[in-house]
């Protein structure tokens, strides 16, 4: 179960970070590493820090994006210290580490995503995830140490597996076959905000030059719903015909 979640570091300034995430990792029980674009990596100052974490530095990938390292994900959350704009569900990490190993059950993967030493995440990459995670410091001197931020949510999700150990297993689903109610994952959320972005500059309802907060307000409206694959299919297929209308083309008809 715990295979099927990884941790995501964003622009990380400081290599030293990614050795001590790598030994919080270890302690916890995770595996997986993705860094998106580190400023050093790889880099003796981890090797140093990580201290008997090396497995996981040597396997960790390194990609250009957030999109990059969350492809295959069902569930996205992403540290957040700051209020936004618009208000976007937000977790404590007990709650986290429970969502995570929940998702992680039932053959999802997850990402925990955690933003630059100096900013965190940027709004746009915020908007990437379904949850923020908010570690309810001490307002007086709530800065944390990047890895001691990872520390604290790969402890909860332990807290949280290590619960589920004095219940049944959940039956698996026969390999190859997608069922009922299974979660799309952040790449094909993705491509479904795209196709929806587009259809609706092309039937005038978004105008592409004052966009506002509609996108914004659309994915956190999504975001709340945890579509399903054939949820998607079929918001994906009435984004289709609404295109074919607009660009006066044929329907097919689907008859159920």
């Amino acid at each position: 179960m715990l295979q099927n979640i990884r941790v995501v570091l964003v622009n990380t300034s400081h290599p030293g970070n990614i050795g001590a995430t790598a030994r919080a990792m270890k302690n916890m029980g995770l595996s997986e590493l993705v860094l998106v674009d580190p400023r050093s990596f790889p880099s003796a100052e981890a090797d140093a820090r990580a201290s008997g974490a090396d497995d996981i530095l040597a396997a960790a990938r390194v990609v250009a994006t957030l999109e990059e390292a969350i492809v295959g994900c069902s569930l996205v959350m992403g540290t957040s210290a700051r209020d936004r704009h618009i208000p976007w569900p937000l977790l404590d990490p007990r709650e986290c580490g429970v969502q995570a190993v929940e998702q992680a059950g039932q053959g999802g993967r997850v990402a925990l995503v955690f933003g630059r030493e100096y900013a965190g995440l940027t709004n746009e990459e915020l908007q990437r995830c379904r949850f923020h995670v908010h570690i309810p410091a001490d307002p007086a001197f709530s800065s944390l140490n990047l890895a001691a931020a990872v520390q604290v949510l790969t402890y909860e999700v332990r807290m949280a597996w290590l619960a589920t150990q004095s219940l049944p297993t959940r039956p698996e689903k026969p390999e190859g076959k997608a069922e009922e109610g299974e979660s799309v994952t952040a790449d094909e959320l993705e491509l479904f905000y795209a196709h929806l972005e587009s259809t609706l500059v092309e039937i005038g309802f978004l105008d592409p030059e004052r966009p506002r907060y509609l996108m914004s307000r659309l994915r956190r409206l999504y975001g709340r719903s945890s579509i399903d694959r054939q949820e998607m299919n079929i918001l994906r297929g009435i984004l289709t015909e609404t295109q074919a209308t607009a660009r006066g083309l044929p329907h097919k008809r689907r008859d159920k």
